[in-house]
């Protein structure tokens, strides 16, 4: 039996934002030894080259220096040695984002791939990483969060983890620094929450409301066998917000003031938004760490990996995330449809979702979903966004057609059973497949135009079914999420066909709607928008101007496109229906108010 590879990482400086990170290796390859690191972090589909960090690199055994030979961008190879091999890197740590490293005098956080390399050829044999004390004054009252298995170790503690092999060595982020930790129970399974952030965070409700939610979803799929622990590592800065799914954790950024205080009473959106996220990664536990696209089985973290299932992995998760904080109880069905609605929003005001299907936006998730510019509206789709609004359409179409007796959680619950736990992989069309098996339904039309066409869903007839009505207004604003109605009188009339954002003092076009009255009018991305009609316009007054004008009327543009000075002229078009918001039918009949109660479970 190989022994195990040895890793160490500590703050070499951490004012440089520098980490040491050294790897012990037993029995190298005689022939010379491969060392990579990934181009890329599992959940976050674009090539990232985290071996650009590195800043230094050396080799040595016995205390004898051996050479290293760069092979390309991520991987180096050592000269012949018989003998125990240590590498040492050097690696730039100021990524402050859930899928990076970063360490300064306040803190330390890493995620394995942006710092632990990869023994090529011997991937599969178990590793242990020391974490070594920092040794800075305002660290001594640091503890370490992961959910990487303690070796020796305490809980909490700096010193000896392990894993079984490279795979789940990567898969532990660490957070160290002051953190106030919270700890439950779901389902008899530990579960602990590390918060970094100078917060004033009610715990206690924290913890009972991530019980809850956790609760529910260990109810609807079951405990995944390896399943003893789940860590949530939680940054909470003045303002942030992201996730990433880990297989036995994750790590989330949300704004402090997301967090409930004590005293607070009912949930505010700001703290609904965290449980949703929350919620999310929680979901990804079954749905992509351990059920997961066959070309992820396993990873090859050195180049792009292309499937057409992110809009199963994280379209799917979409729809449950915001449909548990209603069925565990955590908000009222008013909620969770406003929340519907707004996701109806964001996929209609998409351009984009005409031009392009969930399945090439999941293909292309790494050079253009993952890198979008000003044209994204106009060329992309979600495939978080309309695969949330695909899975609804199933759910409901399933609730339908079979009168009830099959539904997108049977499906789930199927899939789970056929590739959550057995390391083969979903196969391309293996969803489609098994979801026309259980249901015993042609589903062959549906996936075609859902999820290979750009057509639109038939949403409003499926929720009328089950006793909902949709509704599409304009907006009344560029703060407008939809998902709620509104005065006609609070509306706007006219449209732009653009979004303005603040750079500094400047108010500048982000993006343009293709054909819309700015594009037509000669506007590009980038370009500073001085005055209209000889008017200064700011972000921040743009609403109240805008609603002066009506469909038709005509305007000038002064605008900046870098130091010229152009002026240009726009006819206003009518502001297009593109919010939606949902409302329980006042005149539904009985079986429609049975079928909504059953797919809500709210009664």
């Amino acid at each position: 039996m190989s022994e195990a590879h040895r890793y160490s990482i500590r703050a070499l400086d951490a004012a440089a934002h520098l980490f040491e990170v050294r790897l012990t290796v037993s029995a190298p390859d005689p022939s010379g030894q491969v060392f990579a690191l990934p181009a890329w972090i599992p959940g976050s589909y674009m090539i990232r080259d985290y071996a650009r960090h590195v800043v230094a690199i050396r080799a040595e055994s016995d205390g004898v220096g051996v050479a290293v030979e760069k092979l390309d961008k991520s991987r180096w190879r050592t000269a012949l040695t018989e003998r125990a091999l240590t590498l040492v890197l050097e690696i730039y740590a100021h990524d402050a984002s859930v899928r990076g490293a970063h360490l300064d005098t306040t803190h330390a956080y890493f995620n394995g791939p942006c710092v632990f390399p990869e023994v090529v050829g011997q991937e599969n044999v178990a590793c242990e990483l020391d974490i070594l004390a920092v040794d800075i004054p305002e660290a001594n009252s640091w503890r370490v969060a992961t959910s990487m298995n303690r070796a020796g170790a305490e809980q909490y503690g700096f010193g000896t983890y392990a894993a079984a092999d490279y795979e789940e060595l990567i898969d532990h982020p660490v957070e160290i620094g002051e953190l106030s930790i919270g700890e439950f129970q779901a389902n008899g399974i530990p579960h602990i929450i590390a918060i970094r952030g100078n917060t004033r965070a009610d715990m206690a409700r924290l913890c009972h409301d991530l019980e809850t939610l956790c609760t529910y979803h260990m109810q609807m799929l079951g405990a995944p066998a390896d399943l003893d622990r789940y860590v949530f590592l939680l940054h909470a800065p003045g303002h942030g917000y992201g996730g990433l799914e880990h297989r036995w954790s994750t790590s989330l950024v949300c704004d402090r003031d997301s967090l409930p205080n004590r005293g607070d009473d009912g949930i505010s959106p700001e703290y609904r938004t965290l449980l949703g996220l929350v919620s999310h990664e929680y979901f990804h536990l079954w749905n992509v760490k351990r059920m997961k696209p066959a070309v992820f089985t396993p990873y090859d973290l050195s180049q792009e990996t292309h499937t057409e299932l992110l809009w199963v992995f994280e379209g799917i998760t979409s729809y449950y995330d915001d449909l548990a904080l209603l069925r565990s109880g955590l908000i009222p069905q008013a909620e969770y449809l406003e929340l519907l609605g707004q996701t109806m929003t964001r996929v209609l005001r998409g351009a984009g979702r005409r031009r392009q299907s969930v399945a090439e936006s999941s293909y292309d998730a790494w050079t253009k979903f993952y890198k979008q510019d000003a044209n994204a509206g106009n060329s992309i789709v979600s495939y978080y966004a309309k695969g949330a609004l695909i899975a609804l359409a199933l759910d409901l179409k399933l609730r339908s057609e079979t009168a009830g007796r099959v539904s997108l959680d049977d499906v789930m619950r199927a899939c789970w059973g056929q590739w959550g736990e057995n390391g083969e992989g979903m196969p391309e069309r293996g969803f489609e497949m098994l979801a026309g098996e259980i249901s015993c339904l042609d589903l062959g039309d549906f996936f075609d135009a859902a999820v290979r066409g750009t057509g639109e869903l038939g949403l409003e007839q499926l929720l009328r079914d089950h006793g909902v009505d949709l509704h599409l207004r304009k907006a009344k604003g560029r703060e407008d999420k939809g998902g709620d109605d509104v005065a006609e009188n609070g509306l706007r009339i006219a449209w732009l066909g653009a979004r303005l954002v603040a750079e500094g003092s400047k108010t500048v076009f982000s993006s343009l709607s293709n054909g819309g009255p700015a594009e037509r009018a000669g506007v590009s991305p980038d370009d500073e928008l001085v005055a209209i009609d000889q008017m200064r316009v700011g972000v921040s007054d743009s609403d109240a101007r805008i609603r002066r004008y009506r469909p038709g009327d005509r305007s000038v543009l002064t605008v900046f496109r870098g130091d010229e000075l152009l002026t240009m002229k726009l006819t206003w078009a009518e502001a297009p229906s593109d919010t939606c918001y949902l409302e329980v039918a006042s005149e539904a009949d009985s079986d429609a108010g049975k079928r909504l109660a059953a797919w809500l479970k709210a009664g």
